[in-house]
Parts: C-alpha cells; structure tokens; sequence
C-alpha cells in the first residue's frame, strides 16, 4: 500500500505533463536551400506559444518529396502538413488522399484572405473546395546575361519576336543565344503569353493553335543554332553554359535568382516573362501549396493552420521573400519591402506579374500531361519531329 501510495503522486505528475505536452505537428516540406530560414521560423512559431511544435523535416525536392508521402499516407504515418507543388495536389485531392480545408478556411480572418492576391487563394483549390494554403510562390521570368546585351547596344525583349530578333543577332561564334528547356511550366507561361491555353475546361488542348506556334518557334530557333535544348535534368550544365556566355536567355522561375546571381563572370539581369500579345497574356503561377493529409487528427490541423497564418505575418513574408526572391502571396507585405525593391528593380517588376497571374489547371490528370509536354518539346526542339506532330501525338495520349 505504502509503494502504491508514493506511485500515485509520481502518475500524477506523469499524466499532468502529458496533458501539456505540446501537440507535434510535423512538416514536409522542399526547401532544401533555405531549410534554415524554414527552422527558423518553426523555432519562432514554437516560441511564441505553447499549444504546437512545429517540428519541419526537408524530403528532398517537390519529386522527391511525393513518393514519400504517398508511401507515407498507405502506411498511415503521413505528416500533419506537406508542401506540395501545384500540379501534384488536384490528384491527391481528388483520391480523397488530402483534408478538405473548407470549413477551416472559412473561419480565417477576412483581413488575411482579402490581402491574397485571388490567384495564390485559388491555386489551392479542386471543385470550389479548399485544399491547400499559398505560402511560396513564383512567377516566369526571363534572365539574362547583361554584359552581352549592353556590348551588342540591346536590352532586355518585351515579346517572344524580340527575343527570337535578339537570339538571331547574338548567335555568332558558336553562342545559342536562348536556353531552350523542355519545361512545361515556362512552355505553358509561353502558350498563355500568346493569349492560348492548353486545356479547354477539363480538356487537353496540348496541340492548340497558341501551342503549335510557341514551339515552331522554339524548334525553328534551335535548328537556326539561336537556341539550345536542354532537359530539366541538365540544369547544372546550363548553368555552366549561362554562366560562361555560351547562352545569353534563359527562362526561369524567379526564385531562381538567388542562385543565379551568384554565378561568377557576368552580370545578371531579370525581366518580365516575354508578352507576345500584351492586353491578353497571362503568367501561370508557380510554386506550391500546403495541405494536410487526409486522417490527420484535429489537434494537429489545428496547428498546422495555427502556422500558416503565423507564416502569412506580412513582416514574416517580407523576410521569406528577401530570403527567397518568392513572390509575397499577400498584398499586405508589399509596402514592407519598398527598401529592398529599391535596391533590385528588376524584382518589383517581375513579382508586379501577380497582378495577372492565373493558377494552374487544377485537374487531377494535369501533372500526367505536363510530363507528355516535355517529351514532345525535347522531340520538336532536337529535330525529332515537328511541332506540331510532337504535339499531336502528347494529345492523342492525354486523350487515353
């Protein structure tokens, strides 16, 4: 009895410091680059409060990190929040795999969702119902090498004729002036610039009129020599080829400027994604979304929504982007960053491409046709087929 007697109080203390033990709340994410900026930020949320721990864990990038958390959610051991990048979560929404956020979004201050620019809100949606939540988001862009432009007396092309004029110029002594990669995102921001799109409702149009013209344009380029083509798995070799002027243009997510600029030898400049139709092209938002699997308990999506409006602090967002070079989601963070948009101009104008962002086709089978893009892109811009029979032949399988 006496041993029982001094169990009790110890039991006591035991379950009393369960019951405030922070909920975990873990969180997937593909920011390898910058995980320290994102652990800081967990640290900060952690320290503000004492209901959650963000505990953050990087999972290689957005390719990487889906396998993962497929395997993870069979298994049921999936993280309370993930990032995943636009074109992967419609699928998962759609297979039930991701928490419908409606009723929790419906409760968000309306002072935060009012100050999201409409297309970061709605990239986070499949069938009117809420999904996922903006955090990190980028815009097309078109980087070049300054030096070179300035010595040939040119600046920057506004439209894909000037950047296909300029490439012409430039391709002497063995120089391709335009990387041109087989990336369905730029290859779609491409589409949109010409007032097209590539699908119609819930519809491949992969070979529309719009489609056909941008990549004769890149095939036609790259048989001239003015382009060189490039997979998205030869990132590193293009950088090289950037970087050493091999290549003058390359069209890029913006975020991609942080690295960029560090690559020695020449002078960086960035622009707004080219406009072939002004009044009526469009840039296809970037980036990705934070959602909670399906099953996570109520606690912790409680805290995961409890951190992304932590993250969505305008001061917080203006950090990230200075961090990132991502765009803000809200317009709120905008005034916060006057000083350092002083300092690159070229970043106002290029995040200014916001204001007629639009998302991405929110469809299940999207991701499936993005990967049929790009074979058909590598296919038309090595000589391999026309454009047009290349993009044929990606509707004919996105039709299957």
């Amino acid at each position: 009895m006496r041993r029982l007697a001094l169990l009790t109080p110890l039991l006591a203390l035991s379950l009393s410091s369960a019951l405030a033990a922070p909920v975990r709340v873990e969180f997937w994410h593909a920011m390898g680059g910058v995980q320290g900026v994102v652990a800081g930020y967990a640290r900060e949320f952690n320290a503000a409060q004492d209901a959650y721990e963000v505990v953050p864990q990087v999972q290689g990038n957005y390719r990487e990190l889906l396998p993962k958390l497929q395997a993870a959610l069979k298994a049921g051991k999936a993280p309370a929040l993930v990032q995943l990048e636009f074109t992967q979560f419609p699928a998962l929404a759609a297979g039930g795999q991701l928490a419908d956020l409606s009723r929790a979004a419906d409760t968000l201050p309306d002072a935060l969702v009012g100050d999201l620019y409409p297309a970061a809100w709605k990239s986070g949606q499949l069938n009117g119902r809420t999904y996922g939540l903006p955090w990190n988001l980028s815009v097309p862009v078109l980087m070049y090498n300054a030096g070179t432009l300035g010595r040939a007396g040119l600046t920057a092309p506004d439209t894909w004729a000037q950047l296909e004029a300029q490439s012409r110029a430039l391709a002497t002594g063995g120089r391709r002036p335009l990387v041109a990669a087989a990336d369905a995102w730029t290859f779609e921001a491409n589409v949109l610039s010409r007032g097209g799109q590539l699908v119609a409702g819930t519809a491949p149009r992969l070979n529309s009129p719009d489609a056909v013209e941008a990549l004769t344009q890149l095939a036609r380029m790259s048989a001239a020599g003015q382009a060189q083509p490039r997979t998205l798995n030869e990132a590193t070799r293009a950088a090289f080829d950037f970087a050493r002027g091999q290549n003058v243009f390359v069209l890029a997510s913006v975020a991609n400027w942080i690295d960029a600029r560090k690559l020695p030898f020449f002078n960086l400049g960035i622009a707004p994604f080219p406009c072939e139709k002004p009044g009526e092209c469009t840039v296809p938002l970037g980036g990705a979304t934070l959602a909670v699997p399906a099953g996570t308990p109520a606690a912790e999506q409680a805290g995961a929504l409890a951190f992304w409006q932590f993250l969505m602090q305008p001061a917080r967002l203006a950090h990230w982007v200075q961090a990132t070079a991502y765009v803000p989601p809200r317009r709120a963070a905008g005034p916060l960053l006057d000083d350092w948009y002083r300092k690159n101009p070229q970043l106002r104008a290029a995040h200014a491409q916001i204001g007629r962002a639009v998302p991405r086709p929110n469809l299940p089978e999207y991701a499936a046709w993005t990967a049929l893009l790009e074979e058909a892109i590598l296919k038309a811009t090595t000589g391999k087929l026309s454009a047009k029979a290349a993009l044929d032949e990606a509707q004919k399988r996105a039709e299957r």
